[in-house]
């Protein structure tokens, strides 16, 4: 969920040659860079834009904890110029890495804050964070030369130009994320590390789902939000946790990333499972997952629900509902919380 969902200098004169980079699918590729540090040139597509990579970045900044937790993960901190736009804690195991790296911001930066570390490439988990009412639309960075990356995962079968957090035209399936991991890692010419990392990543879906039948469960998930609660739709990251377990989301009848659904709704659906978001930043009402289900089991409106009556709950990470590689952690702990429930069939 981006930051407008409460969780989406001077000229740069670089020294030498500016480094023209860009992202997308794999294919169009005009090159590939052997190694780390390799040199050569890699153009492709990028939700819509053709970018090309001159060189592997050396001052990278991503605007966002999902992009900033693939590279960080590719072992690219001493690549990094700068971070910003965090939900939850970095995830286990690369507190180190991310100290190496600076936070502009736990927020979201301003253009020229950003611009001040002097980049030499710019990656974002959300359509809205390069965008009017963002950081910055695409073209400010690439008029200066630093060219910008977007998660495909927010882009491709997906209308982001309504309000909220925009719509899916399809559902999103892993092999999106695994490819935005792929696709980050040829910028850099560290190929064999992407490789290695979706092979990690899809071991574990394998081994959390293995066993489950989980098609007679129930399942909701609340990200942010008590006044007018934004809970999932069908076809986003939730969706994926839903699609690979068996199981069945409430509200698979929205479309939206996360719609605003008002209490008694949601109690008349009546789940068997809450997955609950539990959030460090403090955006909004309700962020912790301590929080949240305090008020479940206070309002009159959910206080009977199922799910809050035999406290069937799930915690995860914001980042863990978002399109991630940190996905991987919400299917794992949803699955073992089945497991635990007597709801994996």
């Amino acid at each position: 969920m981006h930051v407008s969902r409460p969780a989406r200098c001077s000229v740069l004169l670089l020294t030498g040659s500016l480094l023209l980079a860009a992202c997308g699918s794999d294919s169009g590729s005009s090159a590939k860079s052997g190694g780390s540090g390799g040199a050569a040139t890699v153009t492709f597509d990028n939700c819509g834009q053709k970018v090309t990579v001159a060189a592997p970045p050396e001052q990278a900044v991503s605007l966002n904890q999902g992009t900033t937790e693939i590279l960080l993960s590719l072992g690219l901190a001493d690549r990094m110029a700068g971070t910003a736009t965090w939900t939850d804690p970095v995830m286990e195991g690369l507190e180190k890495a991310n100290a190496e790296v600076p936070r502009l911001a736990d927020n979201q930066p301003s253009f020229e804050k950003v611009l001040a570390t002097e980049p030499d490439f710019v990656a974002s988990s959300f359509t809205s964070t390069l965008d009017k009412g963002g950081v910055a639309p695409r073209e400010k960075f690439e008029e200066l030369g630093v060219p910008t990356y977007l998660s495909p995962a927010d882009c491709e079968g997906k209308d982001n130009s309504g309000d909220g957090d925009g719509s899916r035209t399809k559902p999103l399936d892993m092999e999106t994320v695994y490819r935005e991991v792929r696709e980050l890692a040829r910028v850099f010419g560290v190929e064999e590390r992407g490789e290695r990392l979706v092979d990690r990543l899809k071991s574990r879906v394998a081994k959390a789902t293995s066993g489950i039948r989980a098609g007679n469960t129930t399942v909701l998930y609340w990200f942010a939000n008590q006044e007018s609660p934004y809970m999932a739709g069908c076809c986003g990251a939730p969706g994926i946790i839903s699609n690979v377990l068996g199981a069945k989301n409430v509200f698979d009848d929205s479309t939206q990333e996360w719609p605003q659904i008002n209490w008694e709704t949601v109690a008349d659906r009546d789940p068997d499972v809450l997955v609950i978001g539990d959030l460090t930043r403090k955006s909004q009402t309700a962020e912790s997952a301590a929080k949240k289900i305090a008020f479940l089991e206070s309002n009159p409106a959910t206080k009977n629900m199922k799910a809050v009556k035999e406290k069937r709950y799930v915690l995860l990470s914001g980042q863990a509902m978002n399109p991630t590689i940190r996905t991987v952690e919400g299917v794992e702990k949803v699955a073992a919380a089945l497991r635990a429930y007597g709801l994996a069939g």
